[in-house]
């Protein structure tokens, strides 16, 4: 008889334990909104999230590499304009160094300026950032991946930049036309400065185009940076679907789980004393 009760009222200890605790997780998914912290509250959901989570987890890392590609490219973009800014002006310098009129000292000042020119543009191509990361590859572009099988070149090559610009049949680099420009410049000849003006204005016109190329490659990194995010979002509502509180029904549950709690204690008490009061008997 005592070892029957005593059974009895394990087990409904035990009882009362579960639906104390289920009380207690459905308290925790009213106040923090989210119902699914284990696999037994619902194995394929659970299932589900994970996935969600690793697919979350590589958009992620996706996400960092086109802004990565991003900063790369602004900052591409950026010096490119300033050289042909710098181009624009070195045009001008040695259109005006035809000017038949120039003294020894107006020729050196220009001189010196196109030196100044030649020397910017060569640091901007070899420019680096804090983290000695080059503005312009060398060789041969970093392939940046960005989506599943996709793999960007967020910038172009200091080669393909500064070289292979077809002067009059001649194949030459930003430095080697500056250089002659300078040459030209010092010797006073005009039709050295002539020749060395055709080759300025193909340097300009060099780098307007890697400028449209370069902005072709900002706009995909725009383009698949905006998808990615779209999906994250996509990603982000699916997993509140699964983990999210329905907050009536939650609620309905607590309420209905609390009065059978509190119907069992009441029942367990009574029972409980009638039994000491039998075994006292």
């Amino acid at each position: 008889m005592v070892g029957i009760t005593n059974k009895i009222m394990l087990a409904e200890m035990r009882r009362q334990q579960k639906l104390s605790q289920s009380i207690v997780d459905g308290q925790t998914a009213i106040s923090t909104g989210i119902t699914l912290n284990k696999p037994s509250d619902n194995a394929l959901a659970w299932v589900q999230v994970s996935d969600i989570g690793r697919a979350q987890a590589q958009q992620a890392a996706w996400q960092a590499n086109v802004s990565y590609g991003t900063t790369r490219a602004a900052t591409a973009e950026s010096n490119l304009s300033e050289i042909n800014n710098l181009l624009t002006r070195a045009q001008e310098l040695v259109t005006s160094a035809r000017n038949g009129s120039l003294n020894d000292t107006s020729r050196a000042a220009i001189v010196e300026e196109l030196g100044t020119i030649r020397t910017t543009i060569d640091e901007m191509l070899n420019q680096t950032d804090y983290q000695g990361t080059p503005v312009f590859d060398d060789g041969q572009s970093t392939l940046v991946p960005v989506s599943r099988g996709l793999n960007l070149a967020v910038v172009g090559t200091k080669q393909e930049v500064s070289e292979g610009i077809d002067v009059n049949g001649t194949p030459m680099s930003i430095n080697d036309v500056l250089a002659a420009s300078i040459a030209a410049v010092e010797s006073g000849v005009d039709a050295d400065i002539a020749g060395s003006l055709d080759g300025v204005k193909a340097a300009q016109a060099h780098i307007t185009v890697e400028q449209a190329k370069q902005g072709v490659r900002s706009d995909r990194l725009e383009v698949i940076g905006d998808r990615l995010t779209d999906v994250d979002i996509d990603l982000t509502e699916r997993r509140a679907d699964l983990e999210s509180t329905d907050l009536q029904e939650v609620i309905s549950r607590v309420q209905s789980q609390l009065l059978q709690l509190e119907a069992a204690q009441s029942a367990y008490a009574r029972i409980n004393q009638k039994t000491l009061f039998d075994l006292v008997s």
